[in-house]
């Protein structure tokens, strides 16, 4: 597509403009500025075609120097929408993007989300004359703003990832505890799958499935991150009364009550989530601290000591600290919906690290999976079905290639519990939460076993045998590790190194 210099040169002085400012902010001062690119050079007769090459190397250093954070917290509701459109322009008809660009994308887009010029403008639906559904509103928005830039089609598999943000943002809206949400790793996938998307990333279809979700997820976000901040405030604020100064500790450091009071959730909150996950984990764990041990309330009598432990018993050459009795059929009932939803978005995000994995390695070495603790080896028919694209199919293949994910993500989430059980041997209360999750899994891996039976049996009576012994070694492998697991929880063995036969 033919270039407008003109067009070009105006898209850039509107993002000069925008990112001296916000130098300007940083360095209280003013920027020094290119000879030929002041705002009243631009107003002029110039040679337009001269000017754009400096203005374009300008704005690659400006680029360097105007950080995603800063234009996180630059972007509010006070810019101009036209002044963002200007950015998303520049951004997507960049030719050669780096990580900082789609990050800058990705806030741009979502401003223009969350700020329509009209209220409601986004949310207005309605059909073709055909009886079809149209593209959304916002959709229709980014595809006239970004109509002169030069974006090649998106891929079959790029579409595929479109198709998880939908139930990504039904996941979100079902957190209810800020933990949770942080420790369900959603974050974490939803930027891989950016990653993947490469390219992609600044087609307008794909923006405009990214920015609602962006939307959906930071209201989220900021809702329970101010819930919790609340509720840990209320603690000092208990704790000052009766004269206190240490709240709790998070990684063997003190938090005190005037650093709780200091807290600047707004600042918090202007930060990249991806970068600032410590920071969000450090008040996510003193709040669960507070929850476990709260400060004594004035007047309220002081709590009977807890008995001491039992000495820690020895067998053989292994020291263990002594549990309670662990009821693993009794655990196993009691296992609640909100547990089996947690570690279902666990398993997802093994199942899209894998494939992502699988996709890109070289076809020799695609079948060692290098996990956190361990090398995870997949058997051809598993790094197959990992590769395959006809899983939405209804047909017996796409069942068995449903399968076989679904036992390997399982079966990977045993070996990784089981490690971090044996890591946490002498901590009975780290020890208690990951044996939490191997009942879950427990409890999973058996429903999974049942629905990959009826496969099995589906494929035997159509003569598809080598189909059968597929998923039979792949079942063989998720029924050995949670024999391990349900064994270890039982005390018949101690927790083992699971890795060891997952190489």
């Amino acid at each position: 597509m033919a270039e407008d210099p003109k067009w070009e040169l105006a898209i850039l002085a509107t993002v000069q403009g925008f990112y001296e400012k916000l130098l300007q902010e940083s360095v209280e001062g003013e920027v020094p500025v290119p000879a030929g690119l002041e705002t009243v050079s631009l107003q002029g007769e110039t040679d337009v075609g001269e000017i754009l090459g400096t203005m374009r190397r300008w704005l690659r250093l400006l680029d360097m120097a105007i950080s995603p954070a800063m234009l996180r917290r630059a972007l509010d509701g006070e810019v101009d929408p036209e002044i963002a459109e200007a950015m998303l322009r520049y951004f997507v008809r960049k030719k050669d993007h780096n990580e900082p660009d789609r990050d800058k994308t990705d806030l741009v887009v979502t401003f223009l989300y969350r700020h329509p010029r009209v209220p409601g403008q986004w949310e207005q639906r309605g059909y073709g004359l055909d009886g079809s559904l149209p593209l959304s509103p916002f959709e229709i928005a980014l595809i006239e703003i970004l109509a002169d830039a030069d974006l090649p089609p998106l891929p079959e598999e790029h579409v595929q990832i479109l198709r998880r943000f939908d139930s990504l943002e039904e996941q979100v809206f079902r957190f209810r505890d800020f933990n949770a949400l942080l420790e369900s790793g959603i974050i974490q996938t939803v930027r891989q799958l950016k990653q993947t998307l490469d390219n992609s990333f600044f087609n307008p279809g794909v923006l405009a499935t990214i920015a609602p979700y962006n939307a959906t997820f930071g209201g989220k976000f900021d809702e329970l991150f101010r819930a919790a901040s609340k509720e840990i405030k209320a603690f000092a604020d208990d704790l000052e009364e009766q004269g206190g100064t240490i709240l709790g500790s998070v990684d063997g450091v003190d938090v005190t009550v005037d650093q709780v009071k200091g807290m600047d959730e707004n600042g918090l909150l202007q930060l990249d989530y991806y970068d600032a996950l410590d920071k969000f984990r450090r008040v996510s764990k003193l709040k669960q601290t507070l929850e476990n041990k709260p400060p004594v309330k004035p007047g309220a009598k002081a709590a009977r000591p807890a008995p001491a432990p039992k000495p820690a018993a020895k067998a053989g050459n292994v020291v263990s600290l002594a549990r309670p009795a662990f009821n693993l059929k009794a655990m196993r009932k009691a296992v609640t919906a909100q547990q089996l939803a947690a570690e279902e978005t666990k398993l997802l995000k093994v199942e899209e690290s894998v494939r992502i994995f699988v996709r890109v390695a070289d076809p020799k070495f695609r079948q060692v999976v290098p996990m956190r603790f361990f090398n995870l080896t997949l058997t051809p028919a598993e790094a197959d079905a990992y590769c395959a694209d006809y899983l939405e199919e209804k047909s017996l293949r796409a069942g068995v290639g449903r399968v076989l994910l679904r036992l390997v993500a399982v079966t990977a989430r045993l070996i990784t519990e089981l490690e971090e059980l044996k890591r946490a041997n002498n901590s009975p209360s780290i020890w208690k939460l990951h044996a939490d999750s191997l009942v879950t899994l427990i409890e999973i891996g058996s429903n999974a076993a049942e629905n990959s039976e009826r496969v099995s049996n589906l494929a035997a009576q159509r003569g598809q045998s080598q189909q059968v012994e597929e998923i039979q070694t792949s079942l063989n492998k998720l029924r050995d590790y949670s024999g391990i697991a349900e064994r270890t929880l039982n005390g018949s063995v101690e927790a083992k190194t699971a890795a060891a036969g997952a190489d």
